[in-house]
């Protein structure tokens, strides 16, 4: 029997949307002002959201328990399978030593401290937000500037405040390929979308950057090198996000700028060299703990034999994305996802109306598991659609063709040539998954939590009561965003939390579903400097512990700023042109 989604149980639009804000509340209270860890906030919160959407919404408890089962299976594959096997492949270059070798040559290309910034902070911290996210690029890349003589003060601040514009595509394209989950809309065109946003935020974070660390006349002295950066990584950003999708953006992009800048630096030196490592025009007096401070060791890196050494230790990261690329073709997914359709009567291939071949699931490589509980059985209704409609749930297991699996067999390829034995590799695989544990488990409560909220018609009551900011909703729907990672850490888990809000508001204003959905993964990377998670994660990094809320006071004016940019950004995009011509997908 079908059920059709209430949005006001109660016939009190306050009310219903009161009690459809609680699982998120939840959810957010917990990791702000509760401090409680992350995953139990998000098995509170899903606990929360079954109990309501049973009791309050009328969502038959089957239904409600399917549902969440579905999301659940979404959060380990992809999302989770992604996560597991980065870690994993990161750790490995950690034991083995090769991963101090990248910081030493990376520290070496010049003495110039903005210029060590530029490339540390930005583009190689762009790399590992790309390749790992979650946390990992403010650690690497705030070890390595208290590695260069960098204070605690700035090297977790300029950490994090680089740690920007590549979030919405970090961990290969994790961000965007939940949003597209959580909210039914097309994976390319989201993709598409932020890539057509964050372009010229890629632009204008290297400028802010190095305006922050050492003010407006030094960041002019070397205003060239901060251009080459910038561009070299936006242009690639718009290319493979529009061409390619989302999972390789910021890899390709932070490779690229990476090279482009050394290059650059080859042939340009700035007039005067900043030496400085302390925050210019404010006073700075952090320092490590004396019980903290180590004696720096020379890296075998640059012996005799110091360019292999390099290329060894870039090996790993080159290999993954080989495979990564591979990965994400359509053509590689069409060869093991799918496979010719036989007409049963005929045993001949069944042709579509232009007279070419279908293809179907291939149920070796690609099963599908349908969630007959809830699959066509759950209706949304008027106003959050023109006409009713019914909501599908079959999960695709493409476990072979995931990027998760190309990222697995990336990490064995590279762990076998930096010299592990099998053994070895299974031992450290094991330790991996007990690292993560309490992350994959954040991640299955979320993507429930988000599916939940999605098919029970809870987002759409929030939806409908966010429509009430009319012409001012893509400033607000992108604050909005900001918001949802300040609080919980993740663009991912942002999207999860309010991908689906955004779409329904849209709709309800008549204003591009991708717009909004795309403005609450762009606006959300700004809040990342300011989430609790990153910056306990700076502080760690640099061994500066307990001054979080120095690092919170220091970011917070640059983040909240540069959110209202991006919500300029998407308001031009949503009634100006010629910037409306941007938006993939049309209203």
């Amino acid at each position: 029997m079908v059920w059709q989604q209430v949005y006001d149980p109660f016939g009190n639009a306050v009310l219903s949307t009161f009690l459809a804000a609680v699982p998120v509340v939840v959810m957010l209270a917990s990791l702000a002002f509760f401090h409680v860890k992350a995953h139990l906030a998000a098995l509170y919160a899903l606990a929360s959201a079954l109990l309501i959407a049973i009791f309050a919404f009328g969502m038959p408890a089957d239904m409600a328990g399917s549902a969440a089962l579905y999301g659940a299976a979404n959060g380990l594959l992809p999302i989770g399978w992604i996560v597991l096997n980065i870690i994993f492949l990161h750790r490995l270059t950690t034991e083995n030593g090769s991963f101090k070798v990248l910081q030493d040559s990376l520290a070496r290309i010049t003495d110039d401290r903005r210029l060590q910034l530029l490339l540390i902070a930005f583009c190689f911290g762009a790399f590992f937000e790309g390749a790992a996210g979650f946390g990992t690029p403010v650690a690497v890349t705030g070890a390595i500037l208290i590695g260069l003589g960098f204070s605690p003060l700035a090297a977790s601040g300029l950490a994090l405040i680089a740690n920007t514009a590549p979030v919405a595509f970090g961990a290969l394209g994790t961000p965007i390929i939940t949003l597209a989950k959580v909210t039914g809309l097309d994976e390319m065109e989201l993709s598409m979308m932020v890539g057509r946003q964050l372009p010229f935020f890629s632009v204008i974070v290297p400028f802010w950057l190095i305006w922050a660390f050492a003010g407006w006349r030094k960041m002019l002295e070397v205003w060239p090198a901060i251009l080459v950066a910038g561009v070299s990584f936006a242009i690639p950003q718009f290319v493979v996000s529009n061409y390619h999708g989302p999972m390789l953006v910021d890899v390709i992009a932070a490779l690229i700028s990476m090279a482009c800048l050394a290059g650059f630096l080859k042939v340009w030196k700035p007039a005067t060299v900043h030496t400085s490592a302390a925050l210019t025009g404010r006073h700075d007096d952090s320092k490590i703990d004396a019980s903290e401070q180590q004696t720096p060791v020379a890296s075998a890196a640059f012996s005799n034999d110091a360019r292999p050494a390099v290329l060894r230790a870039w090996m790993p990261w080159i290999i993954l994305t080989v495979f990564v690329f591979a990965w994400g073709t359509q053509g590689f997914k069409n060869i093991f996802d799918t496979r010719p359709a036989i007409d049963p009567q005929t045993q001949s291939v069944k042709l579509d109306p232009q007279g070419k071949p279908m293809r179907e699931a291939n149920p070796i490589f690609s099963p599908l598991l349908t969630f007959g509980t809830i699959h066509q059985q759950i209706e949304k209704v008027p106003p959050v659609v023109p006409q009713p409609k019914t909501e599908e749930a079959v999960y695709k297991f493409n476990w072979f063709t995931a990027t998760g699996s190309g990222i697995f067999l990336a990490a064995i390829v590279g762990g076998l040539l930096m010299g592990y034995s099998i053994p070895q590799l299974a031992r450290q695989y094991l330790r991996t998954l007990w690292v993560v544990r309490y992350s994959l488990i954040t991640i299955v409560a979320m993507l429930a939590l988000g599916f939940l909220t999605r098919y029970s018609g809870l987002d759409a009551t929030m939806g409908l009561a966010f429509a009430a900011t009319g012409i001012f909703y893509p400033m607000f729907g992108t604050l909005l965003g900001w918001l949802g990672v300040a609080l919980t850490g993740s663009d991912t888990a942002s999207n999860v939390l309010f991908g689906g809000l955004q779409r329904v508001t849209a709709e309800q204003l008549g204003i591009s579903p991708v717009l909004m959905a795309a403005a609450n993964s762009s606006g959300g990377v700004m809040g990342k400097m300011v989430d609790a998670q990153s910056i306990v994660v700076a502080s760690t990094a640099t061994r500066w512990y307990g001054h979080e809320g120095e690092i919170l006071r220091y970011v917070f004016f640059h983040s909240v700023v540069l959110a209202i940019l991006v919500g300029g950004l998407v308001t031009l995009q949503a009634y100006v042109e010629p910037f409306s011509h941007m938006v993939v997908g049309g209203k």
